[in-house]
């Protein structure tokens, strides 16, 4: 069985990352996604209360796209990798990253390990990717332009880009509404 193990802080989650996980499990590249939201990653900063942002992905979820509430709190990749090693023991594991992350994945903390298991990378605004290992899948597809930041920044102007039970979870609960 292949498992996509998609991670970001999804601050909010929108359909470009629906988008992605929908294809992956829809062309069979994965039979189900673990999607993880960030809690205290090493490069976010002010970013939104984690149970909100579960909350929002468990708007998402399907019986293939698992919203994973136990290995939030990992400062690294690796982290989560090695720990879901251990538990999906019969299962590859591919990290979804997109085409930006992975012309610098060289730099991440341990990318030896991180590169031993299998990596899906996304093609975003026609980035070359330049990554080497042996279990690369490359998906060549245009999933749009659009980030969580702009979303915050301008909510109503990309609302479009959130599904609407997400879209009334972040309006009900007041979130961004600051920016």
């Amino acid at each position: 069985m292949k498992t996509g193990v998609f991670v970001g802080s999804f601050d909010p989650v929108h359909i470009g990352h629906t988008n992605v996980i929908n294809y992956l499990i829809d062309k069979k590249i994965v039979d189900k996604v673990l999607v993880i939201a960030t809690g205290n990653y090493w490069d976010k900063q002010n970013i939104t209360d984690l149970k909100k942002r579960l909350d929002m992905l468990d708007l998402i979820k399907k019986d293939n796209i698992i919203i994973d509430k136990t290995h939030n709190n990992f400062k690294y990749t690796y982290q989560i990798l090695n720990a879901l090693k251990k538990e999906y023991k019969n299962e590859e594991l591919y990290l979804v990253i997109g085409a930006d992350n992975a012309n610098t994945l060289h730099k991440w903390k341990h990318y030896n390990e991180i590169i031993q298991n299998g990596i899906i990378v996304v093609g975003r605004d026609n980035i070359k990717v330049n990554l080497k290992t042996n279990k690369l899948i490359f998906i060549d597809k245009n999933f749009g332009n659009i980030s969580s930041t702009k979303i915050r920044n301008k909510l109503n102007d990309f609302k479009i880009y959130l599904d609407d039970k997400v879209y009334d979870y972040i309006k009900r609960n007041k979130l961004y509404v600051y920016k």
